[in-house]
């Protein structure tokens, strides 16, 4: 296993810290991400990975006068993929999605993206866009076997959650 290519940290601006520690704590812990920083201006979490480093989610506070709404179809982020082990893991996410009021934005469903994509998408207190997916390893490789025999997909249509 290489690290090259895999994330190091994605920094996020919020309008809000301690409401998006709120959010980030229930949702991140649930991932095995671990608060390890916070200040007034800036929380970050951190879990490990399998080459020994740290994956950093860092939050920091948008600067004042800054525009706090974000709309995930303008230049930049438009959403986030976390992976899951099981389907199981997808749904445990959404039960706690729904106790703790966030935005579902699509409930648990299967979708072709690749064989077996299995997700739930929601959105954090800001509405940036976020997901947790199970993609079976097989259904990756398949996809990936199929890219290398044919090449790339062309669409002539907008996939599902455009």
């Amino acid at each position: 296993m290489t690290k090259l290519g895999s994330m190091n940290h994605l920094r996020l601006t919020v309008s809000d810290i301690p409401r998006a520690e709120r959010f980030y704590s229930v949702v991140l812990g649930f991932l095995g991400y671990r608060l390890v920083e916070r200040s007034p201006f800036r929380i970050a979490y951190a879990a490990p990975t399998p080459s020994g480093n740290l994956q950093w989610m860092i939050f920091s506070l948008l600067r004042k006068g800054s525009s706090s709404k974000h709309d995930r179809y303008s230049t930049g982020f438009h959403h986030l993929a976390f992976n899951a082990d099981t389907r199981e893991q997808v749904d445990a996410l959404h039960d706690v999605l729904k106790k703790i009021g966030a935005t579902v934005l699509d409930a648990p469903a299967d979708y072709d993206f690749e064989p077996g994509y299995y997700a739930v998408f929601f959105a954090d207190p800001d509405g940036m866009k976020l997901e947790l997916v199970h993609v079976p390893p097989e259904g990756s490789q398949q996809y990936w076997r199929e890219r290398e025999r044919n090449g790339v997909v062309e669409l002539d249509h907008l996939p599902p959650g455009y």
